[in-house]
């Protein structure tokens, strides 16, 4: 299967807001899909670890899917979905489950975790999903939440399956390995960053873009700054990749995603910061160091 436009650019996998008593502010998440759309996001995730989908019960997963393919088919923008857990059978169910939401354009699944299966164990993984899957795959490689980390050779053999089409890499840095995969990356193989402080490195790599919790704010910096990389405007990409990475680093500075949901809650675009357990909310003083980096993107 040939990679296509849908995985480029800025993705938001969007949070899911919760209102006084502790439900889903539906209302809330489907306004802010529609704000980071017209700030200039080019699709969005459901489900996405910053989500809190462990936390939903399969209700409020299945509404919170609702709310954002509806947004997606409004939009025509491309919608991936958070699928798969760390047993393959559940994972090909849940894979199966989507054909209930015509309008996503990919899975995004992760490597397995807390298993940790070697790199053989994580492709017979992907091989069985690519024959189950009706949707492309992009494969979530994150090793410090997986155990698992993959090897450029092991990322070019999962990229041959028919059905996978990305990966969604947050290594933790720009590393040997990064270099290596980018440096001989297989045709129709899309690289999305998913170390946000990374994602300006990684453009410059030749990253197609990137799936990014801190893309709620600032959204339409990150458009930019994927377009400066796109057109060779090193000047401009240089100076704001520092200046959002920056912000990232603050928005991270405690788990994800209460900083994060402390500005939204701040900015007024949700109705609590609440996060579930075992999330706690974020620190007033992360909160405030956050809007105050996030004040000075003005400038640049």
């Amino acid at each position: 299967m040939e990679n296509s436009s849908t995985l480029t650019g800025i993705h938001v996998p969007l949070v899911t807001p919760f209102t006084a008593d502790g439900s889903v502010a539906y209302q809330a998440l489907e306004a802010l899909a529609h704000q980071v759309l017209d700030e200039g996001a080019d699709g969005l995730v459901a489900l996405g670890t910053t989500g809190e989908p462990a936390t939903l019960d399969e209700a409020e997963r299945l509404a919170v899917i609702d709310v954002i393919a509806r947004v997606c088919g409004e939009r025509a923008v491309p919608l991936s979905i958070g699928a798969g857990t760390n047993d393959t059978r559940t994972s090909a169910a849940a894979l199966h489950a989507l054909k209930r939401w015509p309008e996503a354009t990919a899975a995004l699944v992760s490597v397995p975790y807390f298993t940790r299966p070697s790199e053989e164990g994580v492709l017979a993984h992907f091989e069985a999903l690519a024959a189950e899957s009706h949707l492309p795959l992009v494969v979530y490689n994150v090793p410090y939440r997986s155990g698992q980390s993959l090897s450029a050779h092991t990322l070019r053999r999962l990229a041959a399956l028919p059905q996978v089409v990305g990966v969604k890499h947050a290594v933790g840095a720009i590393d040997a390995e990064t270099i290596d995969l980018l440096a001989d990356l297989p045709d129709g193989f899309a690289v999305l960053a998913g170390d946000d402080i990374y994602l300006s490195g990684l453009l410059a790599l030749g990253g197609s873009g990137g799936i990014l919790a801190s893309a709620h704010c600032a959204t339409a910096r990150y458009a930019e700054l994927a377009a400066a990389w796109r057109d060779g405007d090193l000047a401009r990409a240089r100076r704001l990749g520092g200046a959002l990475s920056t912000m990232a680093r603050a928005l991270f500075a405690e788990p994800s995603p209460g900083v994060l949901k402390g500005v939204l809650h701040a900015q007024g675009r949700i109705p609590t910061p609440a996060v579930r357990l075992p999330m706690v909310p974020a620190s007033r003083q992360a909160v405030e160091a956050a809007m105050l980096v996030l004040g000075t993107l003005a400038d640049q």
